[in-house]
């Protein structure tokens, strides 16, 4: 069933029936003030940290769902009767409706008794407020009188202890009324600088500001009792539940609309300048914007803003290919998903309360992947960020608060393919902009000390080699990848955590997906040594990459794919001598794209002239492979890659996208940790973990193999599976975390949608390998892997400040039937090889590119 479709000309997703399987979000917000909203208006707002400085409250886990937003209610004040212009909460029937979620904004439309209403909902670049333009109309014959009210529920800042201390927090809220704005200021008295702010367009009837005064005892906000009675009794909260509630009379004359806009606000007051008097805020410095942004004029000023904001920057790569779905997610919505995950890491969604996620370090590093080539300089900060919380010894907490910016000592450390991530991070940054200068950035370390950015890519490739195990594989710590495979925690407690308990010694756990990440992270920072002049190290980390990717094919291959992990005894896991979990996608994927199984077609050679050798292997399509895999290939007949995937294909692949593993575990396992803890198919169990999914359609591509690679991408594309509303249930325009496996009672379902590092490696995968387009360290390299249906597509791509218009086609598909040989041609120049000259910012360039016949 569909509950809405694609407006690909307005880059939105209209929604057409409020019934959504579960809440249908988006995100408002761009940079640093930011909410969530539903397609019924349910959500929340923050200021930079949804956990410190949380605005709004919301209900997780709430019946009904989505409890909590950024309600609207209007009344008929001739008969009383009133209702939801978002549906929720009154939940009353509605003869039209319509939610419209558009790039860091939504609209809702509805319309009920004669009477529209039209609420937009954005957050204004470079300001730390969200706008609300609601536009009533009465399509009626008759004049009508009505009441329209707004509500908010104010957070007292920090989530959690706003959630758990209530013994403090009904007795702490506080609030002032002045000239029709609502200033909620909670523990303003003390030691925080900051309120928020409530304000309407409109002259007022009335205003609540105690939750109880405006719902009325044992009522929620499905029937709030001023409403109902059509009249605010100008409450002022002490303590209990402060509430933000306007009231605006509304006499509308038949087709006449009336506008009404109201902020909801954060603001922070000099702390020398706190107090206009003894005990009331100062206002004067707030006063001005709140004037300024309840004119109609800059409230359309700010969203023209916010619309070409997006248009530029989705101008960064749009594509035409001869898939539908593939263009409005590469151009449109995985674009915007990924700046999302940038923004919020797996901090806050529907699935995430803000409270204990934080910024991860290996999250943000890849969520940096699918950013970087829209807010770079952003990404420059974040790098440095990121960096700021290893130790000196290479290792890094595994999550940060992003208004601290400081490691979350609750979570810890110990994660041991942490600072790998950071390596792929920079090796990104420094292909997409070719700002080599951040690698000379001092960065502290957490415990002490600091060094450059480069000093702590070093010390990122050091922490795995001080951890080699019996195998000459990488220790595994508390987790790799998969924060639940835990093979040293051996937990039998209730409610205690896998990954924080502490860790039994004297085993030597290993992983073969670190030591895929290490091959491939390694030769990642071979290439950036090369590219800054440090050849010897270059050559260094490069050997590095080769002595493990022997040690991973000779200990981690199992004879038909790679082995996950050996245990805390030394027992393989991820084998065929196991009973379950015989095989992992991750190892499959990741020791690949490391170049580890894949045929040699030719040597790459070292240039010492300067840093234009390609040490990635990330790049390398056709890396160089080892002695041992080269024997392994000449004795099969196929390579260990493709034997790899072809395992993948006959025992992980469903229609809903590849499974993690196989088989599933079906009793808790204490030597494998929470990964057992699931029932089968079920997220780290045997579901379809989409973040991997990539992985293999990178490994597909660098093979060859496009029709594979692009089959395994529409599988999980969410634009391909929006058919599928009953059964996918998340959100048809960005990718979830998981979808329920074959083991699963509920085959086919998403979950945790928005904030997953499926969106950076869906837009990399297709991006960059499939479609081709894939910045290296000296340039911008054309190399697609299309499906062999496609006759070609087209792609616009702005790179270091040029344009690349690129066209790409099969051999003899020109009218004229002339032969013509494949190959790349540049402003209709012959090029050798598929990476191109670089060109003068501002320059456009035409890339033409033919690919052998199919």
């Amino acid at each position: 069933m569909r509950y809405g479709y694609f407006d690909d000309d307005r880059r939105e997703y209209v929604i057409t029936r409020p019934d959504t399987p579960v809440p249908w979000i988006n995100y408002l917000g761009t940079d640093g003030h930011f909410g969530t909203v539903s397609n019924t208006a349910g959500g929340l707002s923050w200021h930079l940290d949804a956990r410190l400085r949380r605005l709004t409250r919301y209900r997780y886990n709430n019946v009904p769902g989505d409890t909590g937003g950024r309600y609207l209610y209007l009344r008929d004040d001739a008969t009383g009767e009133f209702w939801s212009p978002s549906w929720q909460p009154t939940r009353t029937p509605l003869d039209e409706y319509e939610c419209r979620h558009g790039l860091s904004y939504t609209t809702i439309s509805a319309k009920r008794a004669g009477i529209a209403a039209k609420t937009t909902y954005f957050v204004p670049r470079g300001e730390n407020l969200e706008v609300w333009r609601a536009a009533v109309t009465n399509d009626r014959e008759t004049p009508a009188e009505l009441s329209l009210f707004s509500s908010v529920e104010f957070a007292l800042w920090d989530a959690q202890d706003d959630t758990t201390n209530f013994q403090r927090n009904y007795s702490t809220g506080e609030v002032e009324v002045a000239d029709g704005v609502i200033y909620h200021k909670t523990e303003y008295r003390e030691r925080r600088d900051h309120f928020a702010y409530f304000a309407c367009s409109e002259p007022l009837a009335g205003f609540e500001t105690q939750r109880e005064a405006f719902l009325g005892p044992y009522r929620g906000f499905h029937e709030p009792a001023g409403v109902e009675r059509g009249e605010l009794t100008n409450s002022v909260a002490h303590g209990w539940s402060p509430h933000g509630a306007h009231h605006v009379r509304l006499t509308l004359a038949p087709g006449e609309t009336r506008e009404v806009i109201f902020l909801l606000g954060y603001w922070q007051n000099p702390r020398d300048a706190k107090f206009e008097s003894p005990g009331v805020i100062n206002k004067s410095l707030v006063k001005p914007l709140i004037a300024h942004w309840l004119d109609p004029r800059t409230v359309d000023a700010g969203f023209a803003d916010l619309g070409a904001y997006w248009a530029d920057m989705l101008g960064v790569l749009v594509a035409g290919t001869p898939d539908t779905d593939t263009n409005r997610m590469v151009s449109i919505w995985n674009a915007y998903q990924c700046l999302v995950t940038f923004n919020m890491s797996r901090s806050v969604s529907s699935y995430e309360t803000g409270i204990s996620r934080g910024m991860g370090f290996r999250d943000s590093c890849q969520d940096l992947l699918g950013a970087v080539q829209l807010v770079p300089e952003r990404s420059r900060e974040r790098i440095l960020d990121i960096a700021a919380t290893q130790f000196a010894d290479g290792g890094a907490y595994h999550q940060y608060q992003p208004l601290t910016k400081t490691g979350n000592d609750a979570i810890g450390s110990g994660f041991n393919d942490d600072p790998l991530w950071l390596v792929l991070a920079v090796a990104a940054y420094l292909k997409e902009t070719g700002d080599t200068t951040i690698l000379d950035e001092p960065v502290k370390f957490s415990d002490g000390g600091g060094n450059t950015l480069y000093g702590h890519l070093e010390q990122s490739v050091r922490y795995t080699l001080d951890r080699i195990g019996p195998h000459g594989l990488p220790l595994i710590g508390r987790a790799d990848w998969n924060d639940c495979l835990n093979l040293n925690c051996f937990s039998d407690t209730p409610g205690e955590s896998f990954q924080t308990t502490e860790n039994q010694s004297g085993g030597a756990a290993e992983s073969v997906f670190i030591a895929g990440l290490f091959t491939l992270a390694a030769r990642e920072l071979a290439g950036i040594a090369a590219l800054v002049g440090r050849f010897a190290e270059a050559d260094a980390y490069r050997a590095d990459a080769e002595k493990m990717a022997v040690a991973t094919a000779e200990h981690g291959w199992d004879g038909d794919w790679f082995l996950r992990a050996y245990d805390f005894y030394g027992n393989p896991v991820g084998s065929a001598k196991n009973t379950e979990g015989q095989i992992f996608i991750e190892p499959q994927g990741m020791c690949i794209m490391g170049g580890i199984g894949l045929a040699a077609a030719e040597p790459r050679e070292l240039v010492r002239g300067g840093p234009t050798g390609d040490y990635s292997g990330l790049l390398a399509a056709r890396e160089e492979t080892s002695p041992v895999d080269r024997t392994a290939a000449a004795d099969s007949g196929a390579t260990r890659a493709e034997r790899a995937l072809a395992s993948v294909r006959e025992r992980l692949a469903t229609p809903h996208g590849v499974m993690l593993l196989q088989p599933a575990f079906t009793s808790y396992r204490i030597e494998l940790g929470e990964i057992s803890s699931y029932p089968p198919g079920y997220k780290e169990n045997a579901s379809v973990f989409c973040h991997t999914n990539p992985w293999v359609m990178i490994a597909s591509a660098m093979t060859g193999d496009g029709d594979a690679a692009f089959d395994y991408y529409r599988r999980i594309n969410p634009s391909a599976r929006e058919s599928l509303g009953e059964v996918h249930r998340c959100e048809p325009y960005v990718y979830a975390q998981m979808i329920a496996g074959r083991d699963a009672a509920t085959h086919g379902e998403a979950k945790n949608s928005w904030l997953t590092g499926t969106a950076a490696w869906n837009f990399v995968a297709i991006t960059q390998w499939i479609l081709g387009i894939r910045p290296e360290f000296d340039g911008l390299r054309v190399d697609p892997v299309i499906p062999s249906a496609w006759p070609g597509f087209t792609a616009t791509r702005r790179f270091r400040g040029a344009t690349y218009q690129i066209t790409v086609r099969r051999a003899a598909t020109l009218d004229s039937g002339l032969a013509e040989g494949a190959g790349t041609r540049v402003n209709g120049e012959q090029i050798a090889g598929s990476l191109l000259p670089l060109a003068d910012r501002g320059e456009t360039v035409a890339v033409e590119v033919v690919l052998p016949a199919a």
